[in-house]
């Protein structure tokens, strides 16, 4: 009897916490770590505050339980992927295990899967603990690619292949809300295509034409004093997220003071923002650079590829990671992710002029710009998941590989 009584107690409470995860994930997912509240929470599943804490004790503990949740779905679902007998058949697998959680959510019939790119805004004893669980996934994601036909593929580069990858998934969930569910079937075969084909025809080559990078950055002047206040809050909105990137540590790292901060930004929030203008005006440069090139449309995009893959790992880079958007309030969000859209636009003109001329092979060109949107974002991160990577080495390690196809040597 009283095992009985512990174990209904035990499911209620299981269902209880599970009910909250649910709830926080969507608040997580819309508002960022910054937007989610225990008072929210609270109120998303008719509890007291009071009661969430008897789940979860800080707002952190909270938003790290929705991650890890999150990523044990997904560790469950590689593991179930990687059973398939070639790297192929595994990546196949994995998108449609993927997909039809992703289309199960957006019908209602599960929970979301938790946003990952928020982890930084985590404070240090969850993020840590979030961390170590992600990099388990990563390295058994990595395996993706164990095979004696790719045992070509250095640690390094399947190491980048394995980002370049998962951040195709975690990138899709800002693109797919524009396709009907029933669709998504559709939009993974149309993945897994360009992901396996690339985008170069039969017999093309990689002959990427140089862009000069110091064309990209802001010249002397204010403009240049600007460019390099921006540029440190880059790096430090990159690698500490928006939460850990506070006004006294960019300060600090240009050894200025509070006061010339805020000559620059009204708010914290308008920093990021100045942040996201600098990176998509770059990235429309380097578009109208590659396009002013001669030659076919396939020797502009790998050119644009290239150039802002190696920009990333430059002296004028990184870009500003897309992860910080959701520290953003929804309507400034909305705003940005129209900016991105455009660029992905352009890249999505390119590439359809590619298929209509013959450089680039017959691939839905929307869903590819978004993947290589996706990539190139990534690229900021490069030089933390293959240490001692060179800028030069960077578009063929990375870019390369979705261009010409992830499994192609």
């Amino acid at each position: 009897m009283a095992e009985r009584k512990s174990a209904r107690s035990t499911d209620r409470f299981r269902r209880k916490r599970d009910a909250i995860l649910d709830a926080s994930t969507a608040i997580m997912n819309e508002r960022g770590v910054k937007g989610l509240t225990l008072a929210d929470a609270a109120a998303a599943v008719g509890l007291s505050t009071t009661s969430v804490t008897y789940y979860f004790k800080r707002k952190d503990d909270l938003a790290a339980g929705c991650m890890l949740r999150g990523i044990a779905w997904l560790q469950a679902t590689t593991d179930e992927a990687l059973a398939a007998p070639n790297p192929p058949q595994r990546l196949a697998r994995l998108l449609q295990l993927y997909f039809e959680r992703v289309a199960r959510a957006a019908t209602g019939a599960e929970p979301p899967l938790p946003t990952l790119s928020d982890l930084r805004a985590l404070k240090d004893a969850q993020r840590a603990e979030v961390f170590e669980a992600y990099m388990r996934l990563f390295r058994r994601v990595r395996t993706l690619f164990d095979s004696p036909d790719m045992a070509w593929l250095s640690r390094g580069r399947r190491t980048a292949r394995t980002h370049m990858l998962l951040e195709q998934l975690f990138w899709s969930a800002t693109w797919l809300p524009k396709y009907d569910p029933e669709d998504y079937d559709r939009v993974r075969d149309r993945m897994y295509d360009i992901l396996v084909g690339g985008f170069a025809i039969e017999g093309a080559t990689w002959a990427p034409i140089p862009v000069p990078l110091a064309e990209l950055a802001a010249r002397e002047g204010p403009d240049m004093s600007r460019e390099t206040f921006l540029l440190a809050a880059t790096r430090l909105i990159n690698s500490r997220g928006y939460r850990g990137a506070s006004v006294d540590k960019i300060s600090a790292a240009l050894n200025v003071t509070k006061g010339s901060f805020y000559h620059h930004n009204e708010a914290k929030d308008d920093l990021v923002v100045a942040c996201f203008d600098r990176t998509f005006d770059v990235m429309r440069r380097v578009q109208r650079l590659a396009m002013a090139m001669d030659g076919t449309q396939w020797q502009r995009i790998s050119s644009a590829a290239a150039a802002l893959a190696e920009y990333q790992l430059s002296e004028y880079g990184p870009l500003l990671r897309v992860s910080a958007l959701s520290a953003l309030p929804g309507e400034i969000r909305t705003e940005q992710v129209a900016h991105s859209d455009r660029v992905s636009d352009r890249f999505a003109s390119m590439i359809s002029d590619g298929i209509a001329e013959g450089s680039i092979r017959p691939i839905d060109p929307v869903i590819a710009a978004q993947m290589l949107n996706a990539t190139l974002n990534a690229g900021a991160e490069l030089g933390f998941w293959v240490p001692g990577i060179t800028q030069k080495a960077a578009p063929s390690v990375f870019a390369r590989p979705l261009l010409m196809g992830i499994f192609t040597r």
